[in-house]
């Protein structure tokens, strides 16, 4: 038993894990929990020395400076402030009487709102639970298919993921080791052409079925003409500025992500203050709902910080390593395995616990590779979109089933969601195809084709002593090198 546990205590510590998420435990403790045993596991084996363990401290507290995470309670308090102050409803309200007027106007104002939510709270609960509670029974009452209806609102509060300033975006930076602001700049072209294939899919109804997505009756327009016009102008003109403040800081290089989400949350307090919004249960509120949403975060990271440290201790990653560089089609074959991967275990992990869990796993084996990180953290950011969409587990699909009048099955729910799931998929293949999309404003080619070569350093013949090894990457190289030989 101890000669089986040497030889694949790296797999036995994965397959633990996946154990342990599969029975229900809180992803955070399990990550922590599998680390630690398996830590004083390999210690007692002889494939770890305690300093390994030792190291763990300077982990946390590392986690617990870093300034760029600062950008998670910041841009998750400036989402709840705007959602909590009726942001939501105002631009619902104002941009459903603007396409009011066409088959599915309403359906296009909820894809158009929720991308605009999505630019300005970067909360996936917000955004599906505000358009749930406002849309959803305007689109039934005017004869809108359930199914359609639902969809649309799942679909677009999806795209919180992967537009700017998303929550995942600054958490796949940090486990990426990449600039916050590239992941905003490679994120920001997928997430407005994701945006275009929910308008087509509601044209195509429009045209093929549109008994789905009516106009809305003459009756129903109250507004006309200028009055309209400026409504529409008052509804979309601040959070339009805060976008534009917020991002346009970060883009162009005048604030750090920190420093954007500081701006903005300020920013959407004034906004609520100016709409005679804000009161001390919206402040309380929006406060405990950050602070419940930070610690998630942050615990999950320092479990996995755990997990991490004591599986590459170990040899995990070599053994993930040694799986995926040997797959046919190089580069390609890779990241269509991955994708695949990530799709399947998307029906059974949230975004975060991908992110936190496998994303460490596979960005080694995708340098190698030479694929540009902040390229391969999109792609996969977009393909864990499909966490939320797919039946019967996506927790949009939950959301918005909590807020549903009773009329709505989940069985339609359901059916709504998975056209809208193929066009994630279908985005994930455009991005593969064409990396540009992602790399247009970072000037970092991505192959696709050929692995990276791979170089082995010797010393030369005529040295009379050995090489000296390479600095460690990490805690984790460190003491690999430090662990005694069984």
């Amino acid at each position: 038993m101890a000669e089986f546990l040497i030889a694949n205590l790296a797999p036995v510590m994965f397959s633990a894990l996946v154990l342990f998420l599969l029975i229900g435990y809180p992803v955070a403790f399990s990550l922590a929990a599998v680390g630690m045993v398996f830590g004083l596991l390999g210690i007692h084996l002889g494939l770890l020395t305690p300093n390994l363990l030792q190291a763990l401290p300077d982990r946390v507290f590392g986690i617990m400076k870093n300034e760029i995470l600062l950008a998670v309670p910041f841009f998750t308090f400036m989402g709840l402030v705007l959602e909590r102050s009726g942001m939501a409803e105002d631009l619902l309200d104002t941009i459903g009487q603007l396409f009011g007027g066409l088959r599915g106007g309403l359906a296009y104002a909820v894809i158009f709102v929720g991308a605009l939510l999505a630019a300005t709270t970067g909360v996936v609960a917000a955004s599906v639970i505000a358009m749930g509670l406002i849309s959803l029974p305007i689109m039934l009452r005017y004869g809108y298919d359930k199914a359609l209806a639902a969809g649309v609102i799942a679909a677009s509060g999806t795209l919180a993921q992967i537009i700017p300033p998303s929550l995942v975006l600054i958490v796949m930076a940090e486990v990426l080791g990449r600039s916050v602001g590239d992941m905003y700049k490679g994120a920001f072209i997928p997430g407005l052409l994701l945006t275009g294939l929910y308008v087509l899919w509601v044209f195509l109804n429009t045209l093929f079925r549109p008994h789905t997505a009516p106009a809305l009756p003459p009756e129903a327009r109250t507004l006309h003409g200028w009055a309209l016009a400026r409504r529409a102008l008052a509804a979309m003109a601040p959070p339009l500025l805060l976008i534009f403040l917020v991002l346009g800081s970060i883009f162009i290089g005048w604030a750090t992500p920190t420093e954007g989400g500081a701006l903005g949350a300020i920013g959407a307090l004034l906004l609520a203050l100016i709409k005679g919004r804000l009161d001390r249960a919206l402040l309380r509120s929006a406060a405990q709902a950050t602070a419940r949403i930070t610690s998630f975060v942050m615990f999950i990271l320092i479990g996995s910080s755990v997990f991490t440290l004591v599986f590459r201790g170990v040899n995990g990653d070599l053994w993930v390593e040694h799986l995926l560089l040997g797959l046919p089609g190089g580069a390609l074959g890779f990241l269509i395995v991955v994708n695949i991967l990530v799709f399947l275990l998307a029906f059974f992990l949230d975004f975060f616990e991908i992110s936190f869990i496998i994303l460490p796993l596979l960005a080694p084996v995708a340098e190698k590779l030479g694929i540009d990180l902040v390229w391969f953290g999109i792609l996969l950011g977009v393909n864990m979109q499909t966490s939320f969409m797919h039946p019967p587990f996506g927790f949009a699909l939950f959301f918005l089933r909590s807020v549903a009048p009773p009329t709505v099955r989940t069985s339609d729910i359901y059916w709504g969601a998975v056209p809208f799931l193929a066009m994630q998929l279908i985005m994930v293949a455009l991005i593969i195809a064409f990396p540009a999309l992602v790399t247009f404003g970072l000037d970092r080619p991505v192959n696709l084709h050929e692995a990276a070569p791979v170089q082995l350093l010797a010393p030369p013949e005529d040295a009379g002593a050995p090489a000296p090894s390479p600095p460690p990457e990490d805690a984790a190289d460190l003491f690999r090198q430090l662990k005694p030989n069984p």
